[in-house]
């Protein structure tokens, strides 16, 4: 469950570094992470605390951003900081649709269907650009498309589970993310942890504004006073893990070596999130989600290599 747009393009100089693998390893840890987010995220929330959640997650870190960064937040002209206010605001939209998604479906299913923004997003340039994909791009979304449609089918021929349209919409809420934040213009020089600490801020006051909100479920504080060990434990996990130190890590790591190695290593989130669903979650799929997890992740793999080629 990401907590930026890991496609962003960070500056500074890359700099190869004389073990590939070192840089390799602290990004493949996000993507591991990442992928036990949504089992961590279900295992904490219920339908009533999903805004709470969020902004104690999001409320951990943002201090530590603020501080970390404080003299280049400075540094940000008025537009560049409504660029970042706007994307916060589809930012603080994709957690609300992950989270209360993965409240009603699968930590496995979650991670799957998430992993389609890799071809929603190369599918939207082409339609914005007039330009029709390359056949072997088609034919990889196809296969995701199959493979989501067994995901979301369980024992039987059934409509999508609310879960599993929420984090379809999530995904496509990702998609947007993604291009608008290549699409605009102001925020393509800018510092990327300011940038970030502010999309973050603003993603924070939707949580905040909707927490406020009749009928949205209990507030953070009343969240935070029912949390036993466990559930400490797992918004630590969130906060700091999935949140802080991934980001820190995407800044180091695509320093030291090219932006398309951590995107590739990125990409195997949905792996990890299956696998932490089944092994960790006790979650048994049935054959025919088993097989749509294998399309998913076959027709996702193929189309990064086809939208790159």
């Amino acid at each position: 469950m990401t907590s930026t747009a890991a496609s962003a393009a960070l500056p500074g100089r890359t700099t190869a570094p004389r073990r590939p693998w070192l840089a390799d390893l602290p990004v493949l840890a996000v993507a591991v992470v990442w992928g036990g987010s949504y089992l961590a995220a279900k295992g904490i929330t219920t339908a009533d605390t999903v805004v709470a959640v969020l902004v104690l997650r999001f409320a951990l870190v943002l201090p530590v951003l603020v501080l970390a960064g404080w003299q280049r937040l400075r540094t940000l002209d008025a537009g560049q900081l409504r660029a970042a206010a706007l994307l916060g605001l589809v930012l603080g939209g994709i957690f609300v649709l992950e989270t209360y998604g993965v409240v009603h479906t699968s930590a496995t299913n979650a991670g799957l269907i998430i992993s389609l923004t890799m071809i929603f997003t190369p599918l939207a340039e082409a339609a914005l650009q007039r330009r029709a994909p390359s056949p072997a791009f088609l034919a990889a979304a196809g296969l995701c498309v199959a493979g989501v449609v067994l995901l979301t089918q369980g024992a039987g021929l059934a409509a999508p589970g609310l879960g599993d349209l929420l984090i379809l919409g999530a995904a496509l809420a990702r998609t947007l993310h993604v291009l608008l934040t290549a699409r605009t213009t102001a925020v393509r020089d800018a510092d990327s942890l300011s940038l970030t600490t502010v999309q973050l801020a603003a993603a924070t006051g939707v949580f905040a504004v909707l927490a406020a909100v009749p009928g949205t479920g209990d507030g953070p504080w009343a969240a935070a006073a029912a949390f036993g060990p466990a559930a400490w434990a797992g918004l630590a996990f969130l906060s700091v893990l999935c949140t802080l130190f991934a980001f820190f890590v995407q800044m180091w790591a695509v320093r030291r070596t090219s932006p398309s190695r951590v995107s590739l290593l990125l990409g195997t989130e949905p792996l990890w999130a299956a696998a932490a669903g089944i092994a960790l979650g006790g979650e048994h799929p049935a054959p025919a989600v088993l097989a749509g997890a294998a399309l998913v992740l076959a027709g996702t793999a193929w189309g990064r290599r086809a939208a790159s080629a």
